[in-house]
């Protein structure tokens, strides 16, 4: 019996990397536009403090979401601690999370959006709820810095549920077994 070859997806870096302009630019405003309408002022006021809070707060929801990936590839495809791994790629400029064995396609789909909703959403209505202007800001930040995450849903929503997924370790390429 010959061994099925898998769909190949890769993914556009530069093309997310605008979109992933986009997905910050269109939520900070809509951010803004609701902070201002509950709490009657659309500007931040500004000090060095903000800046270092800012800086440090978007590494550290960078580690975050790429934990909650992690998270979600353990709670939703089953994928043992021992079989994930993370880190930045400085070459690529791009932090990751992946797993070395396949997932199904439903779990990993799921996996995709966690961080988007823990690190990006949850943060910008914590910062309208507070006020926290620099937590605004970083929401929007993290809500763009899900695009690869949107662009690898938009693919995998193209086959089953039950299709199987493997996550290419070092390039932003998926490898997908439909299911037979």
């Amino acid at each position: 019996m010959e061994e099925q070859q898998p769909v190949i997806v890769e993914l556009n870096l530069q093309k997310i990397a605008k979109q992933s302009l986009w997905l910050t630019f269109l939520p900070l405003i809509a951010l803004l536009i609701i902070r201002g309408l509950l709490q009657g002022g659309l500007f931040m006021s500004f000090s060095v403090w903000y800046v270092v809070y800012a800086l440090v707060g978007y590494i550290l929801l960078i580690v975050i979401h790429e934990f909650f990936h992690l998270l979600g590839f353990r709670m939703f495809c089953h994928v043992p601690w021992k079989n994930m791994a993370y880190g930045v790629n400085l070459k690529m400029g791009v932090a990751y999370a992946t797993a070395d064995q396949l997932m199904d396609n439903k779990g990993i789909r799921k996996a995709l959006l966690l961080p988007f909703w823990m690190t990006g959403v949850l943060p910008a209505v914590l910062a309208l709820y507070f006020n926290d202007g620099v937590l605004l800001l970083l929401g929007a930040m993290l809500i763009g810095g899900a695009a690869g995450d949107f662009a690898m849903y938009k693919e995998l929503k193209k086959f089953p549920d039950d299709a199987m997924v493997k996550d290419d370790p070092e390039l932003p390429k998926l490898y997908i077994y439909p299911a037979e």
